[in-house]
């Protein structure tokens, strides 16, 4: 494989760390981003640019821009073939450590995401021991979801018993299914075992705790 085509199939995931002074550039795997970074190669562009910038600094004056203006034509050349070059250099030195998939053409880091038994990247064929393991967790995950759901947690609480969540005596918190409470030991549900049944002096049917009115017929209770 060519430089040329090289390069084709690393621009798609890479990143240029290059400055006035030399060039760099970082290549990752197409799948887990995992990547590398190529030597530093130092440009004798960008070293000319300091001392053109420091001779400016040195005598002033227009001189100074002079030299400002000359640094800023050599940074250009950074840009230019020799970019190029130190680009390819870069790709034939990082090239080795990726595998390209014959499949789906992506570049990937032979120690995470290279399926070598396939000879193909792990999106295209997945290790069926890591995929073996990964369902069967996600799997029993789900059944103990499903078992802890059939499960009866609760079942020595009455849920047709109207809750609440504090006494209302002495606004204590209450666990679900408290009978008295903790606190003040006082019965703590409308329908509790030491609650007395009340009836309206009217019409004689059932009234609620506290009611001053009643709910069937109206009449007001003493």
């Amino acid at each position: 494989m060519g430089a040329a085509m090289a390069s084709i199939a690393f621009t798609q995931n890479y990143r240029d760390h290059s400055n006035d002074t030399g060039y760099q550039f970082e290549f990752f795997c197409d799948k887990c981003h995992n990547g590398y970074r190529s030597s530093f190669k130092a440009s004798a562009l960008g070293v000319g640019s300091k001392i053109a910038k420091g001779l400016g600094s040195l005598f002033g004056g227009s001189k100074l821009w002079q030299a400002g203006t000359a640094a800023d034509h050599m940074k250009d050349g950074l840009r230019g073939g020799a970019w190029d070059k130190a680009f390819k250099e870069a790709i034939e030195e990082i090239r080795p450590k990726f595998h390209q998939c014959t499949r789906c053409g992506n570049w990937v880091c032979p120690e995470v995401c290279w399926n070598e038994a396939r000879g193909l990247c792990e999106g295209c064929a997945p290790d069926l021991g890591e995929e073996a393991a990964h369902h069967q967790a996600h799997i029993a995950s789900h059944q103990i979801a499903e078992k802890m759901r059939s499960a009866d947690l609760v079942g020595d609480v009455d849920v047709t018993t109207p809750m609440v969540g504090q006494c209302m005596h002495c606004k204590a918190r209450l666990q679900p299914g408290t009978k008295f409470c903790a606190e003040c030991g006082k019965p703590v549900t409308p329908g509790g075992p030491q609650a007395k049944k009340a009836f309206c002096t009217g019409c004689g049917g059932p009234l609620a705790p506290g009611a001053k009115f009643c709910g069937g017929c109206g009449q007001p209770q003493g």
